[in-house]
């Protein structure tokens, strides 16, 4: 695609008559940076051709696992708008099959001639195959496609084979575990075939590996080490039915993924014409096992043909990681602009979460640098293993590793190669030290210690942008970590830095005299956390009493519906009583959601999103009988658009006598439980997700918390209920339950995680109940779940360290909470109606009860309903008059009190 407009920095300036062509093989992340590194710099004088083989617009290969169990995920990488810029150009579908470097053009599959001044080759690598009988009929796990048809395959191999898939991973490095751990996540049995004796023997030793085993076997892996594979057989369909080891044993599969490893893909530099056209002849110097070799400045032997990315030998190694691509594209990039940037050799540094378990390696890992100490703690039992390598005065960092628990790796990857600030032993968090890369140890990090290895950032630039650099808005500093991650890239890639990186913001703003405060508001110095257990433990009762002890003035927009909903969730009495409907925001106030013109919608509760045919008939009378817009919601209810606030106490009358009762559309607290049909009528269901449902739904009815709360019930791997994009999310297996939670929609969705498998009914329950009471007591205002997990100290890991293993010793205390919460429910609308002083609150016009507000009117829709009329058409016949609005009923409203 090819834009028609210029960057702000270009605009205005004089166009070169030429500009110099830059051609860039392959689409990759390394190609997508390049391209954004030269956008960055500017483009005048530059014209910018990127071709890629693949369908896609440049997408995050680091985030494959995401589309292996979501297919509809976007991996995108950067804006698409980006590529609209008049010198960018990008190709998708276009392999480059050849190289003429006399006549300075590349060809593609499709026959199409491109000259160059400047050739960028970031062709990537290939998957590695398998050279054994059977390997045609396995997968591999590399593009976005191999993906796709991974889940596919266990999609319909569930469905067809009425069990669980045995889902075999060869290999069982980085891309081999990732492979390994979607395959569970899509509801397969994973099953691990690793050559090695222990997982990821490149980046961990024996120990870490053996620990990382113990674990992910705990998981539910299992895992074959130390012996490899010699076929891959199947039955006369052509089914895969298992693996052969070379020792003979059988290894029942369904599926085989084979992830070993990659392979530059450097054929163009072997098949490249050389001087004066001549065929054959080796221009190109390649590595011994692959990639051509590139110098410090990422250029070839030829003059104006560079590599980047895996394709790039450097030091005799070719390495498939972000940070040395990226950094390889910023290089070029420079050299093309004039500068004298050089590549410093490559950062070797890991760290991933596996299915909730933590793992990192950087530095001198295995300790190979002449007389090193290593300082290992070991713990079997909890398979943790943690090291630090160091010179020989205990002194230096060299290197570490950490299985289980990785929470020193954030505080001393920075510092590698410098010297510590304490003795080693303090960073070993597992062994109880950890004070030494506490909040301090940012505080010394050197300006030019990489922060984030991903993108190239260091401490010193991050302080820069904190303290007003200019190199964002005009010299205003930065004091919001997004506002941060969008200035200087750091934490935008895989996110290991953001803990660093936020404590750093932190320090600076503090060190400049900007406060650091998580007070609520001005009226309450206390954070939303500190004031839920101050209430909590005083039992105090009243916005007064908050106030009176840890509150200043008489309370704002921000303090008041906060503390009303803190008494809410420890105190199911009426949310509108004793003061309280002054607090609240005004949704809460009418018990409805207000609407653009002025009214409100109506939303009785649907449990589970089932409904009898009478109810239904209820509520298409009701809206009938008020001339409502209805619509089915994407949470399986039936919301009612366009009632009048004096209507409200109404139309919830006659739903109330039919047995409905509020959906809480209106508050912080849960909404809807979305289920599939499940067990019952679906041929692929394994549990009666619908029960499930509804059971749900009525235990956690008007549960208020800092924001609402969405759950979803799948009977199957087939997810239809798509729970995990919820809060919590709850999928059928054969065994039990899966429990998903911190799955959020909206402006930065997220994917829930995995917290336990195959799990009773009861452990379900009591599961659910610790995790949501434990979200209400300590997560901010308005803060949802996924962003609280995220800033969580150990995010999931800590989660699950709570509410499956109970080390905080609180479990006992959240499950009574929630079942006093559960004891106590009492419909709000149900309540309303019973009380003629709170049936006060819903008329539109104080000193005149019985006046309609004349302003709101309707029009037809084109689809056969109404809808709120524009200022334009209000002057015109509206159908809003002749709506007939049924009288009140004679028993439920007096019109001297209404």
């Amino acid at each position: 695609m090819t834009g028609q407009t210029s960057s702000p920095q270009n605009q205005g300036a004089e166009r070169t008559p030429t500009p110099r062509r830059i051609v860039v093989a392959g689409g990759g992340p390394a190609a997508h940076r390049f391209a954004d590194a030269m956008h960055a710099r500017g483009l005048h004088g530059w014209h910018v051709t990127v071709l890629t083989e693949e369908a896609h617009l440049p997408y995050d290969r680091v985030a494959l696992s995401k589309a292996l169990t979501n297919a509809d995920v976007d991996l995108t990488l950067g804006t698409a708008a980006m590529w609209d810029h008049e010198a960018l150009s990008l190709q998708t579908g276009e392999r480059v099959t050849g190289i003429d470097t006399a006549g300075k053009t590349v060809t593609t599959a499709a026959g199409t001639v491109y000259p160059y001044d400047e050739l960028v080759v970031a062709t990537g690598s290939d998957a590695a195959r398998l050279p054994i009988p059977g390997a045609e009929l396995t997968h591999v796990y590399r593009t976005l496609e191999d993906v796709w048809a991974i889940n596919q395959a266990i999609t319909e191999l569930t469905e067809k084979l009425g069990r669980k898939v045995n889902a075999v991973t060869i290999g069982g490095g980085l891309l081999g575990l990732e492979s390994a751990a979607g395959t569970e996540q899509l509801g397969a049995t994973p099953i691990v075939i690793n050559g090695s004796p222990w997982l990821m023997n490149t980046q961990l030793d024996e120990g870490a590996g053996q620990a990382l085993g113990r674990l992910i076997e705990a998981k539910g892996f299992t895992v074959h080490g130390g012996v490899f594979p010699s076929e891959v057989l199947s039955d006369d369909d052509g089914q895969v039915t298992g693996v052969l080891m070379a020792d003979g044993r059988i290894i029942d599969a369904d599926l085989v993924i084979v992830a070993i490893g990659v392979k530059p893909r450097d054929e163009l530099f072997r098949a490249a014409d050389g001087p004066d056209g001549q065929k054959g002849v080796q221009q190109f110097q390649l590595g011994q096992r692959g990639g051509v070799v590139i110098s410090d400045d990422c250029s070839t032997e030829v003059p104006g043909i560079w590599a980047i990315g895996e394709v790039a030998n450097f030091g005799g190694m070719c390495l498939g990681l972000v940070a040395p691509a990226n950094t390889m594209a910023e290089i070029v990039a420079d050299r093309l602009h004039g500068g004298d940037a050089t590549f410093p050799g490559f950062d070797t540094a890991t760290k991933l979460k596996l299915s909730g378990v933590d793992v990192a390696s950087f530095g001198d890992a295995f300790a190979r640098t002449e007389h090193s100490l290593e300082i290992v703690y070991a713990d079997p039992a909890r398979g943790v293993y943690q090291k630090i390598v160091t010179t020989d005065d205990a002194k230096t960092l060299l290197g570490g590793i950490f299985v289980g628990d990785a929470t020193p790796y954030t505080s001393l990857r920075p510092v590698l190669g410098r010297e510590l600030a304490a003795e080693p032993g303090a960073y070993l968090t597992a062994a109880g030290g950890g004070d030494a890369g506490g909040e301090a140890l940012e505080i010394r990090l050197p300006d030019d210690a990489i922060l984030c290895s991903c993108n190239n950032v260091s401490a010193g630039s991050i302080r820069d942008a904190v303290n007003g650099c200019g190199a964002c808005d005009g010299n205003a500093p930065v004091q919001e970590l997004g506002e941060l991650k969008g200035c200087t890239r750091a934490g935008t890639s895989c996110g290991s830095c953001v803990p660093m990186l936020k404590k750093l913001l932190e320090t600076e703003l503090t060190k400049s005299g900007v406060e650091v405060s998580k007070a609520l508001c001005e009226h309450i110095e206390l954070s939303r956390q500190e004031l839920f257990e101050t209430i909590r433990v005083l039992e105090l009762a009243s916005f007064e009493e908050v106030m009176a002890k840890y509150g200043t003035g008489s309370g704002c927009d921000i303090c008041k519906p906060t503390i009303a909903n803190i008494l809410a969730s420890q105190n199911s009495a009426y949310v509108l009583d004793a003061g309280r409907g002054t607090l609240q925001d005004t949704n809460d106030r009418a018990l409805a959601n207000m609407q653009k013109d002025g009214t409100y919608s109506v939303v009785p509760r649907i449990a589970g999103g089932e409904i009898t045919p009478k109810k239904l008939g209820v509520i298409a009378a009701v809206a009938e009988q008020y001339g409502l817009y209805t619509k089915i919601t994407g949470g399986q209810r039936i919301d009612m658009f366009g009632a009048r606030l004096e209507q409200l106490p109404e139309i919830w009358k006659l739903l109330v006598d039919a047995g409905f009762e509020s959906g809480q559309a209106y508050g912080k607290s849960l909404r809807t439980v979305k289920s599939c049909v499940g067990s019952t009528w679906c041929r692929f269901g394994v549990q009666d997700s619908v029960a499930m449902a509804i059971q749900l739904e009525l235990r956690y009815r008007g549960l208020r918390s800092p924001h609402k709360l969405k759950m979803g019930v799948s009977g199957c791997a087939r997810e239809c209920a798509e729970a995990r994009g919820k809060d919590v999310g709850v999928i059928a297996t054969a065994d039990g339950w899966n429990l998903y939670v911190g799955g959020n929609g909206g402006a930065t969705p997220a994917h829930a995680q995995l917290l336990a498998k195959d799990l009773d009914d009861e452990t379900l329950l009591k599961y659910i109940d610790r995790y949501f009471m434990y979200y209400i007591r300590t997560a901010d205002r308005l803060q949802r779940t996924a962003r609280w997990q995220e800033e969580l100290d150990g995010g999931i890991k800590h989660v699950e360290d709570v509410v499956v293993h109970d080390t905080l010793g609180i479990a006992a205390d959240l499950e009574a909470a929630m079942a006093k919460h559960v004891d106590t429910y009492v419909d709000e609308w149900e309540d309303t109606l019973k009380d003629p002083e709170r049936l006060r609150r819903f008329r539109s016009f104080v000193n005149a009860p019985d006046q309609k507000d004349d302003s709101i009117s309707f029009v037809p829709d084109e689809r056969g309903q109404m809808r709120p009329a524009t200022a334009e058409e209000k002057g015109k016949v509206l159908i809003g008059s002749s709506i007939p609005v049924r009288a009140a009923t004679p028993e439920l409203f007096d019109k001297n009190e209404v």
